[in-house]
């Protein structure tokens, strides 16, 4: 099938969101047992790393690890945000840059300033998106982006966005303890791919859809190593712990052209087939 489609179901109870881009598999995102990405904690700093510049917290979900640490000492009360997935046997990564984002807005504390997507670049469409984002009310050390999905939106959409992110955000900065805390769950698949997966695209809601619309058949099929690039060519992605080997088969023709069509193609499918595994 051709175009873009958003497929939102459930994989053994887990929610579960699939971006499939003329019938091939494009990206996947799947809940999972560890924090979510954008979840916000209130934690403590409790040892710092030498030789890495960095400090364990303390934090609901267990210890995390805050990077590039300065000024911060063992007990001090920290908001930080989970960035990432921890590897086995490792803290869960976060930072202290906080962003607060939707379809439309990020708010971000501590970073004042206006900032709307280079990618809009209709004068006239700025300058509506500047107005919407003047009555927004933000100030002080709150800044604001705007997306490239708000060109062509309709303003009460775009307002009511940048409210409810600046609402969450004055709802996290304001909160008082001084115990470790979840302050803000990240979002879900199904939040996660409306609001990045912006481009557009058909949503199918429907349970179920992920075998009726070939969903199980790419992930099964993106679980092997082989990835076929056409003509006969074909390519081999096996992960390994220290690194990702590609091993490129031009098949029966051995010819230069062979070889520049295959990296060519391997080069367009390759962070696909990484994405999915």
């Amino acid at each position: 099938m051709k175009g873009r489609q958003i497929i939102l179901d459930h994989i053994d109870g887990r929610e579960a969101a699939a971006l499939m881009v003329d019938g091939q598999l494009d990206d996947l995102l799947i809940d999972g047992d560890a924090p979510r990405p954008g979840t916000v904690y209130r934690a403590i700093a409790d040892r710092p790393v030498k030789g890495q510049g960095g400090m364990f917290l303390r934090a609901p979900d267990g210890a995390v690890f805050l990077r590039q640490v300065k000024g911060l000492a063992p007990g001090q009360v920290i908001l930080v945000q989970v960035t990432g997935y921890a590897e086995p046997g490792k803290a869960i990564p976060v930072t202290q840059k906080l962003l607060f984002k939707s379809r439309f807005a990020i708010v971000t504390p501590e970073a004042p300033g206006l900032n709307i997507s280079r990618s809009i670049r209709d004068e006239d469409e700025r300058d509506r998106l500047l107005e919407i984002a003047h009555g927004a009310g933000i100030g002080g050390n709150m800044g604001l982006i705007l997306r490239s999905v708000c060109e062509g939106a309709d303003a009460g959409d775009i307002a009511e966005d940048i409210a409810t992110m600046l609402s969450q955000a004055e709802k996290v900065l304001n909160s008082s303890g001084d115990g470790p805390e979840t302050l803000l769950d990240g979002d879900g698949p199904h939040v996660a791919a409306w609001r990045d997966w912006s481009d557009p695209a058909d949503v199918v809601t429907t349970p179920g859809s992920f075998d009726s619309h070939g969903v199980l058949d790419a992930l099964e099929e993106a679980r092997g190593a082989r990835v076929p690039l056409g003509a006969g060519a074909t390519m081999f992605v096996e992960p390994t712990r220290a690194l990702v080997a590609v091993d490129i088969n031009t098949g029966s023709d051995t010819s230069p052209a062979a070889g520049f069509k295959a990296n060519m193609a391997t080069a367009r499918l390759l962070p696909r087939a990484l994405r999915v595994r």
